[in-house]
Formats: structure tokens, sequence, C-alpha cells
């Protein structure tokens, strides 16, 4: 391998949604690291390739419409492209184009030939332009704009050996252009290479007019989200119950065996038991760790992904952002935090991953505060459904549409208390296209690589802090204190203090606890709406924490706290 200062670099840059993540992934395969751009929570993805027994680096740059950047993340991609201009031997630039439509994306690459980088040209989506009857002479974009110019499809591979095997031809262009006539001049250069023929609507064309036409769009939208729930439920529920039965089978009893056996102090013990064996009783770093990563957020987080990265590759989140970006723009925050939102439905884990899509610190905590109060989590509304049985499925729905008004009123009112700015949505609808099975197995693979790489250890980390806590006498200490005041305040059973702490470990293990105190129907709402309002579970939290920074984690907590309890107390007055 050749050391940093010889090794080249790849640079792929282009608008969003033109398929450069699956370029990215097909040069790289699975071998990806994620980083932040220091001081930004903007993330880029870096793999290698090989040529010629030579290491190149590969860098996927956030989507860029301009080099005039107007958000965090194309302010990224201009800093990166400053920082390169004294070393121009050691990297090329990649452009990756939409070849269906050429003239939005030559802006973008009229502003990098600007600054004269060695570059090629990727034509992506070629597939998709005798679809719509476009033909492109690249042969002559090639000559015109001095640079190779070459035809490719992510999904298929198509024109990636090729690409590879011309990297060492790169060249600066030296083409010009009057920077007042850059778009008179982009038209010159697209009726000179592009052709357009009559197509007749296509499925795949009638069903993107359906999706994005408001009338039709939002309906729609809201199946996407019930069979996406609907999809996730029965996934996660099904490989919750193997992982369960693994864990406690095989697992449990090996490593409490194990640790009885070698390591004799009763202080390590505990640490690594915790005071109960059993995983959702104890807090024991070899029990709970790994127990709630592995067998609570696990199953969800996988299924989640498997059913966003299936949307994601047929072209529907653009859609899914723009359908819900009016209504969140109320709230604070754009579009792209209906992923997060939608993400946070299964388990707030991945919500709160998912909220890197976001630019500005204003619209993450608002976007987390949201998505934490706008419905329990999926194990947690099992239970509500499961338990709700005995009083009436009314009572179900009501706690979820109390959660719901909570959550947007909370919103609005935090969005005009805050100080920032909200983003503009600006994003470029591709065609719905047919998924790639490879591809898909990759996309999940990084993801969930990540969350193991990242979530992992510090719910771990947050287990074991809990743990010394419950050693030490803390954790009864505060369950006593806070319990007493609760129960008496909101008319529940004194015991609830047991749930309390039960929440923070595990939300559906709370409500499930709820069924022996034979509650009415008044106390089963009450309690429901705190246990779900009133703390993230310590997965959830730790995870917020890294995201977000302790400070904001923490207001978010307190924030949490004052509105359940305040929610609760209304609502055992009202009824």
């Amino acid at each position: 391998m050749l050391d940093d200062e010889t090794m080249k670099k790849i640079f792929l840059i282009g608008n969003p949604n033109v398929g450069k993540s699956l370029i990215f992934c097909r040069l790289t395969g699975t071998d990806v690291i994620v980083s932040n751009y220091p001081g930004t929570t903007i993330e880029f993805y870096k793999g290698h390739i090989k040529k010629d027994n030579q290491i190149i680096e590969v860098v996927d740059l956030p989507g860029t419409y301009t080099l005039q950047p107007t958000n965090k993340a194309e302010e990224v991609v201009v800093n990166v492209l400053e920082e390169l201009k004294d070393n121009i031997k050691d990297f090329v630039i990649v452009n990756v184009i939409d070849a269906t439509n050429i003239e939005r994306n030559l802006n973008l690459t009229f502003q990098l030939i600007k600054k004269r980088f060695p570059m090629i040209i990727l034509l992506n989506m070629w597939d998709e332009t005798k679809h719509k009857g476009i033909t492109i002479d690249y042969k002559k974009l090639e000559e015109i704009l001095g640079v190779p110019v070459i035809p490719t499809c992510a999904r298929t591979s198509y024109g990636i050996k090729e690409f590879i095997s011309r990297l060492d031809e790169a060249k600066v262009s030296y083409f010009d252009y009057d920077e007042g006539q850059k778009w008179q001049k982009i038209g010159e250069v697209v009726s000179q290479v592009q052709k357009l023929t009559h197509k007749h609507h296509t499925l795949f064309d009638r069903l993107s007019e359906i999706t994005i036409r408001p009338s039709t769009g939002i309906p729609f939208a809201l199946l996407v989200l019930i069979v996406t729930f609907s999809i996730v439920r029965f996934l996660g529920e099904n490989i919750t119950t193997v992982f369960d039965i693994l864990f406690n089978k095989f697992y449990l009893p090996f490593v409490t065996n194990t640790v009885l056996k070698f390591f004799p102090f009763k202080l390590l013990q505990k640490i690594l038991l915790g005071n109960v064996v059993e995983p959702m009783e104890g807090f024991g770093v070899l029990t709970t760790g790994i127990y709630i990563p592995l067998v609570v957020v696990f199953p969800y987080l996988l299924s989640f992904y498997l059913v966003l990265s299936i949307l994601e590759d047929i072209g529907y989140i653009p859609r899914l952002a723009v359908m819900f970006d009016n209504f969140l723009h109320k709230l604070g925050v754009h579009g792209y935090a209906s992923v997060a939102v939608l993400l946070g439905l299964g388990c707030k884990v991945p919500g709160i991953l998912a909220l890197r899509l976001l630019e500005t610190k204003k619209e993450k905590f608002l976007a987390a505060v949201l998505l934490l109060m706008i419905a329990p989590c999926m194990p947690q509304t099992s239970m509500i459904l499961s338990l709700s049985i005995r009083y009436g499925i009314k009572y179900a729905v009501f706690i979820f549409l109390i959660l719901f008004f909570v959550s947007v009123v909370v919103s609005f009112i935090l969005n005009k208390i805050l100080k920032g700015e909200t983003t503009e949505l600006f994003v470029e609808i591709p065609p719905y296209r047919m998924i790639d099975i490879s591809l898909l197995t990759k996309k999940i693979y990084i993801r969930m690589k990540e969350f193991f790489a990242d979530a992992v250890p510090l719910i771990i980390a947050g287990i074991f802090i809990v743990n010394i806590f419950d050693i030490l006498g803390i954790v009864k200490i505060i369950s006593e204190t806070i319990g007493k005041p609760i129960s008496f305040v909101l008319n529940l059973p004194k015991e609830i203090s047991i749930v309390l702490i039960s929440g923070f470990l595990r939300k559906d293990v709370s409500i499930s606890l709820l069924s022996p105190f034979d509650l009415t129907a008044k106390q089963f709402v009450v309690a429901s709406i705190f246990l779900v309002l009133y703390l993230p579970c310590v997965s959830t939290f730790f995870t917020l924490v890294k995201e977000q920074g302790i400070r904001d984690g923490i207001k978010i907590l307190f924030l949490m706290l004052f509105v359940a309890f305040l929610i609760s107390f209304i609502i055992n007055l009202l009824l």
C-alpha cells in the first residue's frame, strides 16, 4: 500500500439524488468509513479501490447544487475543494451527473471547471435516458468540455469498469464561458449534444405523478407509513422473539456460569451480571448491556433500515419529504425530518441517528423533541394496544391522539421560542427505479456496521453507569424520591416508582408492568402517557447525547419530564 503522501484520491461530487452513493458502493464495496467534516455533523463516506497495485481513496461528498453554498452540506463541499487547490496532482474530481437532466446538472459542472481541477464526468442513470426518449452524444460533450465523459448506470455497474480504467485520463478543462451568460452557454452545449423524442408514459411515470401531486400524494404517503409500520412491526417482533429465545436459552446461562466460576468477587459479579441476572430487571454489563442493543433495538433497527433502504432505492423518500414539508415547516423542520420520525415509530435510536439528515442545530433539536413525543416506539405501542383490550380500544386511540397533539403543540411553541433558521427543502425528485439487491444489502450492512460501532458502545456504557448507581443505592433513592410525588400528583399507585426505573431501561417493559396494578381506565391512560413522555430509554438517551451533545440532551430530558408531568396532571383532572 502506498503511503498517504503519494496516495491519489477520488472525490465524488454531484447534485443530490444523482446516484453518487450507488457509484460509491460499486467502487468500494462494504469497506467504508463514515466521517464527519471537522466542526460539523455533516457526514461523508470514505472507501478504497485498487488500481494497478495502487490503493486509491474514494470520498463521497455531500450532494450539492452549487459552489455558492446555501446550507451546511454545500459549505462542506466548498471547504473541501478549497483545501484541495494546492495539491492538484494528488486527486481527481469525479462529477456525477444525472443523464436525464443534464441542463440542471451542468450548472455545477461549469462551476467545477472554473476551479481548474483534474476531472472526469460520469453520465449516470444512462439506462433512464432510453426510457425517457433522451439521446446524448457523450463523445461530443467530451470534446466540448475537454474532459473524459463516461456513461454509467450504478444500478447495473454499466460503465464502472471503463471509469476505473480511464482514471489516469482525468484532465483539467480549459473550457471557458462568461459567468453572466452561463445559463445561455449551458443551453448551447445541451442543444449540441442532446436530442429528445416523444416517449409514452410508463407505469413508473404515472406512479410518479400520483405520488407527488398533493391530492393523491398525501394519502399515498400515509398509506406508505401504515404499510411500513406494519412490516417493521411484523419483522421486528418475530426477530426479537427468536433472539430472545437464543439469548435466554444459550447466552445467558453460559455467561452467568462463566462469571460466577471465574470472577469470585461479588462487586465484579454485580457489575457484569447486575443485582438481578434477568436482563430487563438488572443492569449487568454482560446481560442487560448485551440484551438491549442486540435483542431490543437491533431487530427493529434492521427491519426499519430494510424498509427505508427499499424506499430510498426505488426513489420514494424525496417524495415523502416533499409531501410533509409544508406541515413540518410550521414546526420548525423541513420535510426530511419525516424520515427520522418514521424511524422513531419503530425505535427511537435509529430515529435519532437519522437526524443527521437535517442541517441546523435548531432543526435537530426540534426534530428530536417531535420524534420522542409524537408516538411510542413499536414495542411500547404493542403493549399499549395489548393492555387496552380490557378497557376498550378507544382508550388506546385516545392515548395516541393525545401524544400526537402534544408533540405538535410543543414543537410549534419551541419553534417560536428558539432562535435560528429552518432551511428550505431543495430536493430533486428522482425517477422510480428497480431495486438492486446487492446494493441494498451493502447499504444495510454499512448502516448496521455504523450502529454497532457508534451506538452499541454508548448503550453498554450507559448500562454500566446506571449499574454503578444501582449498586450504590442511588437508583433506589431516586425511585422512592420521585415515585411518591408522582403517584400522589397523578393519582397512581405508589409502586409506580418501580415502573419508572424500568421505563428508563426499556419502555415496553414499563408499560407491561402496569398490568398487575389493576388500574382504572383513567389511570391506565394517565400512566401510559406519562411513561411514554417522561424520559427516553437509556439507549435513546445516550445516542441522543452522542448526536446532539450533553447540553441539548439534558435540555430535552428535562423538557420531556416537564411536559410529562403537565400533560398527565391535566388529563388526570379532566377525565
